[in-house]
């Protein structure tokens, strides 16, 4: 597969895992005032559209993940925080809010790397995937209040889900910044990692999850996502179509013969 033309990140693909990095570190990875948001929307539309892709690592270069909204532009009015309440709306919807819609919408898990500080928009974007494993040198803030603005990027809606709403609350009212020891004890990244074993210890996860057959993968994500939104009953009777797909996919029977091969060794 040839893999999309970025602007800000750097992609590649290697035994069906694509790993996704923001390249902008002259601006530590901001999401504003670069073609990040592009990039992202651009790499999900090419997985979904190859389905031999079967996991996405999100990552960082430089020193930080993704220190979110470009704070000098904020301060100088110009960029993406330039104009109106009217032009300010547009510019979100068709900017920096393409970002969770995208992630949102991934076929394949997302396992965000998170080998620096993730900051505001950048600490959103983390919990908009799937899982995250974090260097020890990693940060994270839901920081928006303390420059007197909300989580433009829908960051409110995913924190919740993930933490629970009371602790969630406590650190979106105040602004607090978090080392990667207490992300871990409250449940925001599933594990932390020495910075030099941070993309040997994602790998071998995405390694795992990539060895499994990728359409009945891609439908399990589908169904994690409907699990937060659909009634039970419901719920039901869409596992049974799915699993009707999946029993008329080659890869079941190949999988099948797999494991009888191992049972009978």
């Amino acid at each position: 597969m040839t893999t999309p033309a970025l602007t800000d990140c750097l992609i590649t693909l290697e035994n069906n895992i694509a790993t996704l990095t923001f390249n902008r570190h002259d601006v530590r990875n901001a999401l504003t005032s670069t073609a990040i948001a592009d990039d992202i929307v651009t790499t999900v539309d090419w997985i979904n559209k190859n389905k031999e892709v079967a996991v996405l690592i999100i990552t960082g270069s430089g020193s930080a993940f993704s220190s979110g909204g470009n704070i000098k532009d904020m301060a100088d009015r110009t960029g993406d925080f330039a104009g109106d309440v009217q032009e300010l709306e547009n510019r979100y919807r068709e900017g920096i809010q393409r970002i969770p819609l995208a992630i949102y919408k991934c076929e394949v898990p997302v396992i965000a790397a998170v080998n620096g500080p993730a900051i505001g928009a950048g600490f959103d974007v983390a919990n908009m995937c799937d899982i995250r494993i974090a260097s020890n040198k990693a940060k994270f803030g839901e920081t928006f209040v303390n420059l007197g603005i909300i989580p433009g990027d829908g960051g409110a809606w995913f924190m919740q889900r993930l933490i629970g709403y009371q602790k969630a609350a406590e650190l979106t009212f105040t602004g607090r910044v978090i080392n990667a020891d207490e992300a871990k004890e409250i449940g925001v990244v599933l594990d932390t990692t020495e910075p030099e074993d941070l993309m040997t210890s994602v790998m071998s996860l995405a390694t795992e999850i990539a060895s499994k057959p990728t359409a009945s993968l891609r439908l399990t994500k589908r169904l994690m996502k409907m699990a937060q939104r659909t009634e039970l009953p419901d719920f039901l009777d869409i596992c049974a179509v799915f699993q009707g797909m999946c029993h008329n996919n080659p890869e079941h029977l190949e999988a099948v013969n797999v494991m009888l091969e191992k049972l009978a060794k």
